[in-house]
């Protein structure tokens, strides 16, 4: 198992919550990273690189005041449809984020980019081929986004994805996928991951910035209402499907998907079809603030490590040493 340095001491749950398109913002992430969990938004939930620089300044100014708060991240798309990367990496080397999630490509230039100040890069994968690259390019976590993930998921079982990257990979792993108890995030641990990686879970929070109307449908959801589709963005993603149906588009019609389209029709897309992963069936409410949510999870995760060495003991104890 392997934590960064800079995280030692500093989170109170094994936990990143991921960063979430038009839904992650400086609210959720200075929240979450009060109460002890590594907190993210998208550099492009901004839609300009003076507010994203702007959004830099309000966490930076928040968490100053709080030395034991988790370190917070930025997700950065690397990708030749983002006119902003260059941009927006220079403001974030500039501002030192602690920790930078690249996602749609492993670049070593972007990387080192990161290093150069000390940040950490750790960068999305859905196959043992993109995490073998990204590992080449000298990522320092690789985050598995495993079958039932919400957005851009794959669909491998956690059981073959984070053991495959353990043969080779001696860095921090993350697994996504279906994370929304403190069950889950000890469960992820078993597995072998160092840290938990939880999106949907944080929409329906006081300080996301998704609408009630979105947050309704969670709780309106299970995991059969999320559908796996190419539709929206050219690349397969979970969204729930009544919004979907709302928006007249047919999942389930044959279309393979044609690649990444624009960020900007992306966006326009996501503002009203709805993302999120098939844990929603765990989630019953709207509106917890996320210090009350972490508290929850931390509780349950305790509870979850100990019964789970207490129900086991009699297992490791029959028979003895052979």
């Amino acid at each position: 198992m392997s934590l960064p340095h800079a995280f030692n001491g500093r989170l109170r749950l094994p936990l990143v919550a991921a960063p979430m398109f038009l839904v992650s913002g400086p609210e959720l992430v200075i929240e979450t990273c009060k109460a002890g969990v590594v907190g993210t938004f998208p550099a492009l939930n901004q839609r300009s690189s003076e507010g994203f620089a702007q959004w830099l300044d309000q966490i930076e100014s928040a968490l100053a005041g709080a030395p034991q708060a988790a370190p917070f991240g930025v997700n950065l798309i690397v990708h030749k449809s983002n006119t902003r990367l260059q941009q927006d990496l220079e403001l974030i080397v500039r501002h030192r984020v602690p920790l930078v999630i690249t996602s749609l490509g492993a670049v070593r230039e972007v990387v080192d980019a990161v290093h150069s100040y000390g940040g950490l890069v750790f960068h999305d994968v859905t196959t043992l081929r993109h995490a073998q690259k990204a590992a080449e390019a000298g990522v320092d976590g690789l985050i598995a986004v495993c079958a039932g993930a919400g957005g851009h998921a794959g669909t491998l079982s956690p059981f073959a994805l984070v053991a495959e990257i353990r043969q080779f990979f001696s860095g921090t792993v993350l697994l996504s996928g279906c994370i929304s108890s403190g069950r889950d995030i000890a469960t992820a641990r078993m597995l072998g991951a160092d840290l938990a990686y939880a999106g949907s879970r944080f929409i329906n929070t006081q300080e996301s910035r998704a609408s009630a109307e979105y947050k309704q449908m969670i709780c309106d959801s299970r995991a059969a209402d999320v559908f796996y589709t190419p539709k929206v963005s050219g690349i397969p993603a979970n969204f729930l499907r009544p919004s979907l149906d709302r928006a007249g588009l047919d999942p389930s019609a044959a279309d393979e998907g044609d690649g990444l389209k624009s960020l900007q029709d992306e966006a326009k897309a996501w503002k009203d079809i709805w993302s999120a992963g098939q844990g929603v069936g765990a989630i019953h409410d709207q509106q917890p603030p996320v210090v009350e949510l972490i508290e929850r999870l931390r509780a349950e995760f305790i509870e979850a490590t100990q019964g789970f060495a207490a129900a086991n003991q009699a297992f490791i104890e029959v028979g003895g040493d052979a």
